[in-house]
């Protein structure tokens, strides 16, 4: 993951490969029900392709190789924002703070998880259930602590780390390019958030999404769409995964 100020970490993990068996394997591990899996989306297009994927959708998480349009932009909407504090049942959205290094493929997987619908999927006494209710009720710092702490996180990572076909880094210090962004309907407000722990906090895309509607609806999807075009054909290295049911 490359970011455009230099942080210091306490932790560093392997990086995930960003493919759905990876991902399905780790959230099973972690306590979600084997009812929900992890999809690869071919296309945001063409709805053909876009039909294969299971329905509801209730996540997303893009991952795409850093650029300077990027990081820019985020820096833009981070001029006017202050740090998240946010903690409790009385959340919006339930938002993880990176401190752990190459671990945003990890993040992007607790967020999609810990809200919206897929909240109900996770099974009572798993090792997910025992951290969202240790978590919930601290604010970021504290709560990004948690995770840094759990034994039971970092080896489920580990085990997951291990799989996939590309190149695992021999030195978990060692930068990688790609970052992971994913998108969640809260449960509170409808509305459609950005999460991303090298953010401020939640970014709240000022989308309502309708009671029916999921994230692959066709707001959902502008708002994916958005975020690509804004590269402007300079990075065309996007993929795509939804969180929904199994086949």
């Amino acid at each position: 993951m490359t970011t455009a100020t230099t942080t210091t970490y306490r932790k560093h993990y392997i990086p995930l490969e960003s493919d759905p068996d990876v991902f399905t394997t780790l959230i099973h591990k972690l306590g979600v029900s084997p009812r929900l899996a992890f999809h690869d989306i071919l296309s945001i297009r063409d709805p053909d392709l876009l039909a294969f994927i299971p329905r509801p959708v209730l996540a997303l998480i893009l991952v795409f190789p850093t650029s300077e349009t990027y990081e820019r932009e985020k820096a833009r909407e981070e001029m006017s924002t202050s740090d998240y504090e946010g903690f409790g049942e009385k959340e919006n959205v339930v938002w993880f703070k990176q401190t752990i290094n190459n671990a945003c493929g990890l993040y992007g997987v607790l967020h999609a998880v810990s809200n919206g619908q897929a909240k109900q999927f996770i099974q009572p006494h798993s090792t997910l259930a025992q951290l969202l209710a240790d978590c919930l009720p601290l604010g970021p710092e504290e709560r990004a602590l948690a995770l840094e702490d759990s034994k039971e996180l970092e080896s489920a990572h580990a085990e997951a780390a291990k799989m996939g076909c590309s190149e695992i880094p021999a030195n978990p210090e060692d930068e990688v390019d790609f970052h992971y962004v994913c998108f969640v309907k809260s449960h509170h407000d409808g509305h459609l958030y950005e999460l991303d722990g090298d953010r401020k906090g939640p970014v709240d895309r000022g989308l309502r999404l309708k009671s029916e509607e999921d994230l692959l609806s066709e707001g959902g999807l502008s708002i994916i769409r958005e975020f690509i075009e804004r590269e402007d054909g300079g990075n065309l290295n996007f993929s795509l995964l939804a969180l929904a049911p199994c086949w």
